[in-house]
């Protein structure tokens, strides 16, 4: 009998394991931004002064990292609409500059509510990570008019081994309200 409660012990507890989530996904809005996401672990958030192609911007981040994976949601205010597409070029551009990327294939991409502007794309690439290690890159840039100005977007996963099932879960939850 007691080697009966402790098998059956062991297959519950076997049990939970095997039902716990491979991903913990929760619903987020980066800063005050008009994006709600899904991001599969606690994300970190930042924000700082960077230059998009020379102009000053606060951007916003929230970052997280699971299970060999790295998840960023990034948005910065511009007042000039105007720039809304250039700026979506330059910042898919130095990103993959950035990670020395190589052989991208890119489709439009326009959550709904965004901005129709041929610079808003989905990018798929490999790339280097800033110690030489490979990586897998996942990446959108999208925009959306605010007021008298734009928000413009990124959202990016790196892995070393890209899961496209969690990559298009992240990125079909991308939603502008």
């Amino acid at each position: 009998m007691r080697y009966l409660l402790r098998a059956l012990a062991l297959f519950g507890a076997l049990g939970l394991v095997a039902c716990s989530p491979t991903f913990n996904w929760r619903e987020v809005r980066p800063g005050a931004s008009t994006l709600v996401a899904l991001l599969p672990c606690k994300p970190d958030e930042a924000v700082r002064t960077v230059a998009l192609d020379g102009e000053p911007v606060n951007l916003d981040m929230l970052r997280c990292d699971t299970r060999g994976a790295t998840f960023a949601i990034g948005f910065a205010d511009v007042h000039d609409r105007e720039r809304a597409g250039p700026l979506l070029a330059w910042w898919r551009a130095a990103t993959l500059a950035n990670l020395r990327a190589t052989g991208s294939t890119d489709v439009p991409f326009m959550p709904k509510g965004s901005l129709v502007l041929p610079q808003s794309t989905r990018v798929t690439a490999t790339g280097q990570r800033a110690d030489g290690a490979a990586v897998k890159v996942h990446a959108a840039w999208f925009a959306q008019r605010v007021g008298s100005g734009v928000q413009l977007f990124q959202a990016v996963v790196y892995a070393k081994k890209m899961d496209q099932n969690v990559s298009d879960t992240f990125f079909s939850s991308l939603r502008l309200q």
